[in-house]
């Protein structure tokens, strides 16, 4: 058998794509909100899994009820750095020098500069942009190598506990943090297309306070509270605020978002508004009024009901603004549930966060990267419809200048497809084949319901798994041994894929680094989870 023709398919859906948008152009150009929960499962959602999902998410569900539901979405990785840069560059992250893992502590940007954006695409467009939220795609921190000990080593992890425990900051530390953090931080939200920007690069981690465009809110110069890296809380320790409280954040990005619908609504350019929620994402730090809501007796039940509201309060700040009816909104979630945050206690009380599929955050499985994808679109998007299609997070840059009636250069979006046609009421397939990767950098290639896992299965013996998701959702028979030629076509496409640094029509690309092709067979696979805390 010969290998997949990636480009004669993906041509003939892209005429497919330009044709039908053609046909239904949108009047004008729309406003659009990308709202992004951190870590919320599949069946976290009630219209995502009303048998065996216990939590209320009465305003997501409403959203679904408005719009369309897609159930075949997926992020870039199991984890959140990879898929945040794949959704907001439509080009996958492995082509970074992010194969595996997240961005760490204090590292440089992941988004090259010159590297087109959904920001940068909005903006050239006349659109105001802003991003309020989390980051976590690095920026230019300004640590000199000198002071570059007083950032790192406190002690202190997740747990509360760590060799070596510092209590109390130097004062040789603070002398370091107060000259960094009163400089600009370069390489961040600015530097990728958004003229605002308000958040916390990562809730979770130092530095322990806001940041407003490349700025710090306020000099951390206290060493976080030990007290605060248990219960699933703070993961890292590092400099913050003195007064620093985990529980604001999530509120205060919500209003921020809200106070920015409404100032920006009445204004006559359109805006972009990216909002990368904190939450359902440790720090757990539920606030006193949604403490026990859930009634399942885990914090992380109940600040997915608090996200669930907040997301609420931002639709309702939205339509009171007089902008509902010229937004397009969409909601997803950059990777699955976290398993470490009570997955199997919650499952023992009735509620599945991955719903019928395998596995959790982190993992290659279905649970790790197919996610909630919700689009609301007043008079274009068909209410309460449901999508089946495949689609990935990689698609918003295509979509966005399909709805704009621009294309994209050749060196950007080289992994996006529109979603436009299937907006418009279309049921066909509108990408060829996606790849998406667990947080060890292992990755699966879907073609139709087909899907690889170029990792060893011990169990039958192959050097791959293989899966018919339209039979066996989840994956629990591995056809690989019955199926070799399919799994040597599968393998044949992926590297093909690797090798043209692109997955879209157009000029071979070149990847940023040389590329791993599959995991050694040494490397953890199912359900490691390793820990992004």
């Amino acid at each position: 058998m010969k290998p997949f023709g990636l480009a004669h398919l993906a041509t003939g859906l892209l005429v497919i794509s330009t044709a039908t948008a053609a046909a239904n152009p949108p009047t004008a150009k729309p406003n659009l909100l990308v709202i992004l929960a951190d870590d919320l499962g599949y069946g976290d959602l009630q219209c995502y899994n009303p048998q065996r999902g216990k939590i209320p998410t009465p305003h997501l569900d409403t959203l679904a009820a408005q719009g369309m539901r897609f159930t075949d979405a997926h992020s870039s990785s199991g984890v959140c750095s990879p898929s945040r840069y794949t959704l907001l560059t439509g080009r996958y992250h492995w082509r970074t020098r992010l194969q595996r893992g997240i961005v760490q502590l204090w590292e440089q940007p992941l988004i090259a500069p010159g590297r087109l954006t959904v920001a940068d695409l909005a903006k050239q467009h006349g659109y105001r942009t802003a991003c309020i939220g989390k980051w976590h795609l690095g920026w230019h921190w300004p640590i000199p190598a000198p002071h570059r000990p007083h950032f790192t080593g406190f002690g202190g992890q997740a747990g509360g506990g760590g060799a070596n425990l510092i209590t109390q900051a130097t004062d040789a530390q603070r002398a370091a943090w107060r000259e960094v953090f009163s400089l600009p931080i370069g390489g961040g939200p600015l530097a990728a297309g958004f003229d605002t920007y308000f958040g916390t690069d990562v809730p979770n981690w130092p530095p322990y306070c806001f940041i407003e465009n490349d700025r710090c809110v306020g000099i951390p110069t206290a060493l976080l509270p030990a007290d605060e890296l248990r219960r699933n809380q703070a993961s890292i320790q590092g400099p913050a605020l003195p007064d620093w409280q985990l529980e604001p954040i999530l509120p205060t990005l919500r209003d921020r978002a809200c106070a920015f619908l409404t100032n920006t609504a009445p204004r006559p350019e359109p805006f972009l508004l990216y909002l990368p929620l904190t939450t359902p994402h440790t720090p757990l730090a539920v606030n006193r009024e949604w403490q026990g809501r859930s009634g399942l007796d885990n914090d992380a039940a109940d600040l997915i009901m608090e996200t669930d509201a907040a997301v609420g309060k931002v639709l309702t700040a939205l339509h009171q603004s007089g902008a509902a009816d010229r937004t397009l909104v969409l909601f997803t979630s950059d990777n699955g549930f976290a398993p470490y945050v009570g997955a199997r206690e919650l499952e023992a009380r009735g509620h599945f966060p991955s719903g019928p599929l395998r596995g959790y955050k982190s993992d290659v499985w279905e649970g790790g990267h197919r996610v909630p994808f919700l689009v609301r679109w007043s008079k274009v998007v068909k209410p309460g419809s449901v999508c089946t299609q495949l689609v990935h997070q990689a698609d918003l840059i295509a979509t966005f200048a399909d709805l704009l009636g621009v294309q994209l250069p050749a060196a950007a979006g080289e992994d996006s497809f529109s979603l436009l046609p299937l907006l418009l009421g279309q049921n066909q397939p509108t990408r060829p084949q996606a790849v998406s990767c667990a947080a060890n950098g292992v990755p699966s290639l879907r073609q139709g319901p087909w899907k690889l896992v170029l990792a060893p299965d011990a169990q039958t013996g192959t050097a791959a798994h293989l899966y018919n998701l339209a039979t066996d959702l989840g994956e629990t028979t591995n056809l690989a041994a019955a199926q070799p030629q399919r799994v040597a076509t599968l393998t044949a496409l992926l590297e093909e894929l690797i090798q043209n640094g692109r997955s879209t029509p157009g000029p071979a690309q070149t990847n940023d680094a040389p590329l791993q092709r599959f995991a050694p067979p040494t490397a953890a696979l199912p359900n490691s989870h390793p820990a992004e805390r």
